[in-house]
């Protein structure tokens, strides 16, 4: 980004503002200055540009263009944004990975400030929610994983579903899930966090489970992990490093991500139609 002229770097901001919503395109803008904020918490020299707000890298594929399928990616320290776009419109739009660090400033003149708090209330807001025998269920184990578990892997999938399931909650308790759920698929545009809700009603809300691991209560030095996965999604959310102070959350389409069908059907196609091109 620190590569582009003031013209450029609107043109990018637009792009973001495009496919995602307001709320978080500005976290987006919060993470990246964040930077600033590490870099004197590290004790970085001035001419060090380890952490860098401009360090932020947007790559295009394909042409973009009305009749085409293309993509483009948002990527840096603690954001990385997947999009592929079809006939003008958006249809694979992960992973989406946002981070904080520190997820709490302690210090200066941002003390106090949290980026992803409302990942991180809406979570306790849950599992606080539960009785204890639903929190049995939930509690997948005692000791938080030191980081998502489905890191940058190219499918996204865990393959034994664990937790408490969406059928197994009260009224109340199925509200705040959804709650939390929307919290994660609203970081997109409306439409396509549309799109992406009814593919999950689609697939049946019995079938999204919530599982926790770690502390169940909130604070530095507390490490917590929490992931919502249903056929067609997988939330995650992880504090563990730095103390339990930097916070790493994804969203995953199981069935879009990177792309998913819209790229795998046109590349058949095309190979299909190269075979039938060679045999004439």
């Amino acid at each position: 980004m620190d590569e582009l002229s003031d013209i450029q770097k609107q043109a990018a901001l637009e792009l973001l503002k495009a496919s995602l919503s307001d709320e978080t395109v500005n976290k987006v803008n919060e993470i990246m200055a964040h930077e600033d904020i590490l870099k004197a918490l590290e004790n970085r020299k001035p001419e060090d540009h380890f952490r860098d707000p401009g360090k932020y890298y947007l790559t295009i594929f394909g042409i973009p263009s009305n009749h085409t399928i293309w993509g483009w990616r948002f990527d840096g320290h603690h954001v990385c944004l997947n999009f592929s776009a079809k006939e003008k419109k958006i249809v694979a739009g992960t992973p989406g990975f946002l981070g904080a660090n520190p997820a709490i400033v302690q210090q200066g003149p941002e003390k106090g400030k949290e980026i992803l708090k409302e990942e991180k209330e809406m979570g306790f807001a849950l599992l606080h929610a539960l009785s204890n025998e639903e929190l049995k269920k939930a509690m997948i184990d005692k000791i938080a994983p030191g980081e998502i578990i489905t890191r940058n892997n190219r499918k996204a999938m865990i393959e034994h579903p664990a937790g408490i399931r969406y059928d197994e909650m009260k009224n109340s308790e199925q509200e705040i899930f959804l709650k939390l759920i929307n919290l994660y698929v609203h970081r997109f545009t409306k439409l396509f966090a549309d799109d992406m809700l009814k593919q999950i009603q689609k697939a049946g809300l019995e079938n999204l489970r919530f599982a926790w691991a770690g502390y169940t209560e909130p604070g530095i030095g507390k490490p917590h992990y929490y992931r919502i996965q249903g056929p067609t999604i997988l939330i995650e959310y992880d504090n563990t490093q730095n103390n339990a102070n930097h916070v790493h959350t994804v969203v995953r389409d199981l069935e879009h991500d990177f792309g998913g069908d819209a790229l795998l059907e046109h590349y058949k196609l095309r190979h299909q139609n190269n075979i039938r091109t060679a045999k004439n």
